[in-house]
């Protein structure tokens, strides 16, 4: 992978020759193992997931609500860390060629050795990295390493003032991550934002494909959502699922039955 080609830009740039939206989704890796995280990218994959998103396990993870928080200390439990994501996603790149994304908080970054890390990004196959307590006026603390090695440093961007949004916006790689609404992560029952009005100032300025996120959980929900954006990330409703599983085979499977639902929504 190079700075100029990324498996994020050529899936982005497919799914708009396709006149289709792209349908990211999110686990957290290792739980309930890392096994059944593989088995779970492969069929999400399988049932038109375009991107995965593999939730880095943190104690503190700021960002997320009790469902992602639960599941990370459980992957915790398991001693998930960095070393055993970078051996998953280097282990699925012989498997797939699916756009791979790290979610993680930048202290996992900076204590690995951020050279080292962004060097093991590239060998083992991750595309991108989420970085949510990344504060934008702090992320050249990592971009210098995105642009040597090419592994691209996603944005987020929230509803804001006109200014914020524009500063963000403009700089997106990859894509840009568009928060649906303040707060954590987390399903949803409805959303407050004036999505015509942000999605609006976004357009006006993004540079790469827009994404929304944050407490999308049904087919209702993303055809209500698509039309504002390129992609639709969810999340919540899958680490859900594989919590409620029995076990890793059910896990699998009914993560597999609410992602087909999903891609079926986006298509119509």
């Amino acid at each position: 992978m190079s700075a100029e080609q990324n498996r994020i830009d050529e899936m982005f740039a497919r799914r708009a020759d396709q006149k289709k939206k792209a349908l990211i989704t999110f686990v957290t890796a290792g739980d309930p193992d890392l096994e059944t995280t593989r088995k779970l990218v492969l069929e999400m994959e399988k049932a038109g997931a375009d991107l995965v998103e593999l939730g880095v396990p943190f104690s503190d993870p700021v960002a997320e609500g009790p469902v992602i928080e639960e599941a990370n200390l459980r992957a915790l439990k398991n001693d998930v860390g960095i070393d055993r994501l970078f051996e998953l996603a280097a282990r699925l790149r012989q498997e797939t060629n699916i756009p791979l994304v790290f979610l993680l908080y930048v202290n996992c970054v900076l204590q690995y050795g951020k050279e080292k890390f962004m060097d093991n990004c590239v060998q083992s196959g991750i595309d991108g990295l989420i970085v949510p307590d990344l504060p934008d006026e702090e992320s050249n603390e990592i971009y210098g390493e995105n642009i040597r090695t090419g592994v691209r440093l996603i944005r987020m961007v929230a509803p804001s003032s006109d200014d914020r949004i524009e500063t963000i916006a403009a700089k997106a790689e990859g894509f840009l991550y568009c928060v649906s609404s303040l707060g954590v992560t987390g399903v949803r029952s409805g959303f407050k934002t004036d999505f015509e009005g942000f999605f609006g100032k976004i357009n006006q300025y993004k540079s790469a494909p827009s994404a929304v996120g944050f407490g999308i959980a049904t087919p209702e929900q993303v055809r209500d959502l698509k039309k504002y954006c390129d992609g639709v990330i969810v999340g919540s409703a899958i680490v859900k699922k594989v919590a409620a599983a029995a076990g890793p085979e059910e896990a699998v499977a009914s993560v597999g039955e609410l992602v087909r639902s999903l891609r079926r929504a986006l298509d119509e």
